[in-house]
């Protein structure tokens, strides 16, 4: 079973953690991390001209906000991750329907961590990266599959 690497994390420093930073999200290090993400977030057929101005745009804004509430569901079933494994294997799907290479996703990781170090300072323990990382890892996995599961030509 994918998530059974998790069994044994610290669950409710997971959820400590999530509730300290939940609020106070954003992914300022997207597009240093890999500008080339940029064109991928067009809303309603407008190119953004800057980072800056996607960064502070309502739809990529509402983006973020789902993303967070990804991770904030793989926090709340962390006991039962598989429960989200078919929501997530479309979520994939839907992702590389509109171009997002799987790649992508450890960007996006990077900035998530970032996030977090920035946000629990000196809690942000090396133990702390190590169980953050493999949670964000099992959702891109799961993820991943949606890519998988589509025939080819699709």
């Amino acid at each position: 079973m994918m998530f059974q690497q998790l069994k044994d994390e610290p669950v409710q420093k997971h959820k400590d953690n999530w509730r300290k930073i939940q609020d106070h999200v954003h992914h300022p290090r997207l597009f240093d991390l890999d500008p080339d993400l940029l064109p991928l977030f067009q809303y309603n057929c407008k190119q953004f001209a800057s980072p800056q101005e996607c960064l502070s745009a309502p739809e990529f804004l509402d983006h973020i906000r789902k993303v967070m509430l990804v991770i904030d569901a793989a926090v709340s079933h962390l006991e039962n991750l598989s429960c989200l494994e078919e929501y997530l294997c479309n979520l994939g799907k839907k992702h590389q329907a509109v171009g997002v290479k799987v790649e992508s996703f450890s960007t996006v990781g990077e900035s998530l961590l970032y996030m977090l170090e920035k946000c629990l300072g000196a809690a942000f323990s090396p133990e702390v990266q190590e169980a953050w990382s493999k949670l964000y890892s099992a959702v891109v996995k799961a993820m991943q599959r949606g890519w998988e599961s589509l025939p080819e030509g699709d």
